[in-house]
C-alpha cells in the first residue's frame, strides 16, 4: 500500500504501470477509492491508472481541508510519480477536484470524464446542517438518508449485500474528514474558471441521482465547450457502482480520443 507525505497529511493512493496517456481516477464524498475497481477491471487499455484516497477519506489523514489543497494534493503527486497530459475522472467532489485541476495544471490534464457533479453543488444552508448532523451525531444518524440519494431503488432492493457494504465504507469515514470535504464542497463555486476550460470532456448523470440531479450535471456540460452529456437510464450518484461496464465504455471512448 503506496503512502506519500504532502505538507500536512500522509496520503494513501494506488498506481499500475503502462503506456500512453494515463488515467487518473478521483472519488466521492464519504468513499475510498475501491468505488472505481470494478470500472478499472473493465476497461480494455493499459495505460498508467491513479487511484486517491482524498483527504479525510480511506486511509489517507485529515489535515486542514480546502478545495484548494484537495486540487493541490491531486497536483502534488502526479507531479511526483511523473504523470501529465491525464485523463482525470472524477465522481461528485472528485468532479470538481477535476475541474480544479484542469483550471490550475492544465499541463496534467488532456481531457475529463465529470459524472455526477456540478460547478457548484448544493448550498450553504443544506451543508452546513449535514456537518452539524456529522458532528453532533455522526455519519451514521444521515447514513440512510445520504444512501437514498447516492443509489436508485432497483441497486438498493437487488443488490443488498453490497449496499450493505457501501453503508459500511460511508459510516466508516472519519466524521472529520467527512465534515471537512462538505465544508470544502459548500465554499466552493466553480462556475467561472469551469467555463473556461477547452478540453474535451464528457459530462455523466444518473436518472435517478438526489444529490447531483441531471439538470445540474447538464448546467455543467453547457458551461464547457464542446463537451458532450450522456444520462444513464435508472441509476443514481454512483454508476461507477451500478453500472461499472456503461462507465467503463465511456472512458474508453474518451481515451481513445486523446491516444
Amino acid at each position: 500500500m503506496p503512502f506519500i507525505k504532502f505538507k500536512d497529511v500522509t496520503l494513501h493512493y494506488h498506481l499500475t504501470g503502462g503506456d500512453g496517456v494515463p488515467i487518473v481516477f478521483l472519488n466521492s464524498l464519504g468513499t475510498d477509492f475501491r468505488i472505481w475497481d470494478n470500472v478499472i477491471t473493465r476497461l480494455d487499455v493499459n495505460p498508467a491508472i491513479l487511484t486517491i484516497d482524498k483527504r479525510g477519506h480511506g486511509l489517507s489523514d485529515d489535515g486542514t481541508i480546502t478545495m484548494d489543497l484537495l486540487v493541490s494534493d491531486v497536483a502534488g503527486l502526479m507531479d511526483h510519480l511523473g504523470l501529465s497530459g491525464a485523463l482525470v475522472c472524477g465522481v461528485s467532489v472528485g468532479g470538481m477536484i477535476a475541474q480544479g485541476l484542469a483550471n490550475q495544471r492544465p499541463d496534467l490534464v488532456s481531457g475529463l470524464m465529470l459524472c455526477n457533479t456540478g460547478a457548484k453543488i448544493g448550498d450553504e444552508e443544506g451543508w452546513n446542517a449535514r456537518i452539524d448532523a456529522v458532528n453532533k451525531g455522526g455519519i451514521s444518524s444521515i447514513a440512510d438518508t445520504i444512501l437514498e440519494r447516492w443509489f436508485s431503488t432497483r441497486f438498493r432492493m437487488s443488490q443488498a449485500d453490497e449496499f450493505a457494504g457501501y453503508r459500511n465504507m460511508l459510516t466508516r469515514t472519519p466524521a472529520s474528514g467527512y465534515a471537512g470535504v462538505s465544508a470544502a464542497i459548500r465554499d466552493a463555486n466553480l462556475t467561472d474558471s469551469t467555463a473556461k476550460l477547452r478540453l474535451p470532456t464528457i459530462c455523466i448523470a444518473g436518472s435517478e441521482d438526489m444529490a447531483t440531479p441531471p439538470d445540474l450535471v447538464h448546467s455543467l456540460s453547457n458551461l464547457i465547450s464542446g463537451s458532450t452529456y450522456e444520462l444513464i437510464d435508472g441509476v443514481g450518484h454512483l454508476p461507477c457502482i451500478e453500472v461499472p461496464q456503461t462507465v467503463a465504455e465511456h472512458i474508453k471512448n474518451l481515451h481513445a480520443r486523446l491516444t
